[in-house]
């Protein structure tokens, strides 16, 4: 590198976490997930503003690769972290209720997004056509587990029945959507190498087999977890980049690796253990994962938009929205859920954030995509999650018990909580 880059480097970073900081704070004395602002930094630094010139001459082609490897790490052990948390969300007990809102909150977005798909088809052309459906149908289907989780707790309801319900929901599919998506990208990756995506499933059986009884011998001694020491937290960092690597090498995406990794670690009397990794983790994402929303904004060019593509924009908000809302209402509502209490679930599965720009991200990155079309989705990742918190506001004004749920169909007796 070059002094001038280096300077550049420098400079773009400290502008990045900056703008990003003071966005984030923006949008949360407007009641907003701070992951909100971040997406806007990143919008406003890309070509949409100035016909690009500020993003040429701030991020010129010299930088951008190196910016888009500090983002790469940023996604990688935010999908980590993604990892431990779904682990732990879905030990919270299942009921009817639950799998109601699973089955209707992944089946009708997924439908309603192949629809859409077929329509942007008229004048968005796709390599692999079988490919780009399935994608647009998992792209309109996904939740943001961190994000929702975050909004759960700084509302108080992360420990209430509608909190478990939305936390075992939001994992579950997002579990889905993941493993759709590994399946998607084998489909529309590159050349002859497609022999190399089966090596997947016996290296799942060796980290589910062999990696976590090793973790978990490490991290648990006499039936107690061990105290934290900086060697575990290097040890963690370690797996979570060579599992990365090896799914990478096998012709699948980066973050799976990451995300298995999250998904083996021991749970068992590591509570604290684990959220010592977790803090130490986070407070390295912070920092990169505001490089991520740049590189992802300077792809996105809201003002190039036509008259044609904003009517889609439209479309692909309406049938997001509409998919999210609507499954997810009507399956809790199958079992027997109130009202009330199904319309927030609804509005919470809508939140989408970060996770949602990680798999616009790869699609973009596999051509299923191209910049117009990932812009309009951008957008949509924006809007939707920047709806929950009002609406989520005026339906929850007061709090709303969820009546106890039948033995028969959920024995837990946490279902009695209030939400």
């Amino acid at each position: 590198m070059t002094s001038h880059q280096v300077q550049l480097l420098f400079i773009d970073l400290g502008l990045i976490l900056l703008l990003a900081r003071l966005l984030g704070h923006l949008a949360a004395r407007f009641n907003q997930p701070a992951v909100v602002g971040e997406i806007l930094a990143g919008i406003l630094l890309g070509p949409t503003l100035f016909s690009g010139v500020v993003s040429e001459t701030l991020f010129p082609s010299d930088i951008r690769p190196l910016l888009t490897a500090m983002a790469d790490l940023g996604v990688a052990l935010f999908m980590f972290t993604v990892g431990m948390e779904l682990e732990r969300a879905t030990l919270r007990g299942r009921s009817r209720v639950t799998g109601g809102a699973i089955v209707g909150s992944t089946v009708a977005p997924f439908l309603l997004g192949i629809g859409l798909a077929f329509y942007l088809l008229r004048t968005h052309e796709a390599r692999h056509t079988a490919a780009f459906v399935v994608f647009i149908g998992l792209s309109v289907s996904v939740t943001a587990f961190p994000v929702l989780a975050r909004i759960l707790t700084e509302r108080g309801l992360s420990r209430t029945a509608l909190g478990g319900i939305a936390l075992t929901t939001a994992a579950s599919v997002d579990v889905v959507a993941w493993t759709a998506l590994a399946a998607v990208q084998a489909a529309a990756g590159g050349g002859g190498s497609h022999w190399r995506v089966a090596l997947c499933v016996p290296y799942v059986l060796v980290m589910m087999l062999a990696v976590r009884p090793l973790l978990r011998a490490v991290f648990v001694k006499n039936g107690e977890g061990v105290p934290f020491a900086p060697w575990h937290l290097a040890m963690v960092l370690i797996g979570v980049l060579l599992s990365a690597a090896a799914t990478e090498a096998m012709g699948m995406h980066f973050i799976f690796g990451a995300f298995l990794f999250g998904a083996i670690m021991p749970r068992e009397k590591t509570t604290v253990l684990r959220t010592e990794i977790e803090d130490r983790t986070g407070q390295v994402t912070s920092l990169l994962l505001p490089v991520y929303f740049v590189v992802a904004g300077l792809k996105v060019d809201l003002g190039a938009l036509r008259a044609g593509e904003l009517l889609e924009l439209g479309v692909i908000l309406v049938v997001a929205v509409a998919g999210k809302f609507g499954g997810t209402y009507l399956g809790a509502r199958s079992q027997g859920l109130p009202a009330r209490p199904a319309t927030a679930l609804g509005v919470l599965m809508n939140t989408r954030g970060l996770t949602e720009l990680v798999i616009l991200g790869v699609g973009l990155q596999l051509g299923l995509l191209d910049t117009s079309l990932y812009s309009l989705m951008v957008v949509m990742a924006v809007v939707t999650t920047a709806m929950t918190g009002p609406l989520l506001s005026r339906i929850y004004t007061k709090p709303v018990e969820v009546p106890r749920v039948p033995r028969s169909a959920d024995p837990e007796p946490a279902a009695s909580s209030s939400a």
